[in-house]
């Protein structure tokens, strides 16, 4: 019997980002396509099948701590970005300022889908949500810096639409345009 079920949802990428390791920013860099190894995204700030624990983990791990690295990617829904740059006051939300690798359009409240969920392409590539991406400081940093006056009100506006993190299940190409297929876990929610 699967695991998974199989959704009626899937996503299409809109757009795909590259946060280069050797930057202090989180901020991504346009490309066409991401080649996602088991490690995610070569080369990129988030790359590596460990990675040292940080303040999310604090209450299991001393900060440093070598543990599995679930965060490899971010995945964000191209309406939760216009709909925080609405809020924000702005026109537009450059995703890259967001430190988005994925943004995909066509999911519904892709911040909430059940971590073990999966998204994968027709090629077989499929990466694994972990969980949602709460919003920290550090994007409203960078839309301060790209838009000043509206990077404070970015933290707020971005609640319950931030998207979630990942990783590489089976490695590929992912290309602009391609869809991504939601399957969730064959499991009732925990009720204790």
């Amino acid at each position: 019997m699967p695991t998974t079920i199989e959704t009626e949802y899937s996503g299409e990428v809109t757009w795909l980002g590259h946060v280069p390791a050797a930057r202090d920013s989180l901020r991504a860099e346009a490309v066409t396509q991401l080649e996602l190894g088991f490690a995610g995204d070569a080369g990129a700030r988030h790359e590596g099948v460990t990675r040292a624990s940080c303040s999310r983990v604090a209450h299991l791990y001393p900060k440093g701590t070598e543990i599995r690295n679930v965060r490899q990617l971010t995945v964000l829904a191209a309406e939760d970005i216009a709909g925080i740059a609405e809020t924000i006051g702005l026109d537009e939300l450059d995703p890259g300022l967001l430190g988005a690798s994925i943004v995909l359009s066509g999911i519904p409240d892709l911040s909430h889908v059940p971590p073990s969920s999966r998204l994968q392409a027709p090629s077989g590539l499929t990466i694994t949500v972990d969980l949602e991406n709460r919003p920290c400081v550090l994007p409203g940093r960078e839309i301060e810096a790209a838009a000043p006056g509206h990077g404070a009100a970015f933290k707020a506006a971005a609640q319950d639409r931030r998207g979630v993190t990942a990783w590489v299940e089976r490695p590929g190409v992912l290309a602009l345009g391609d869809r991504l297929k939601l399957f969730i876990p064959d499991q009732r929610a925990w009720a204790p």
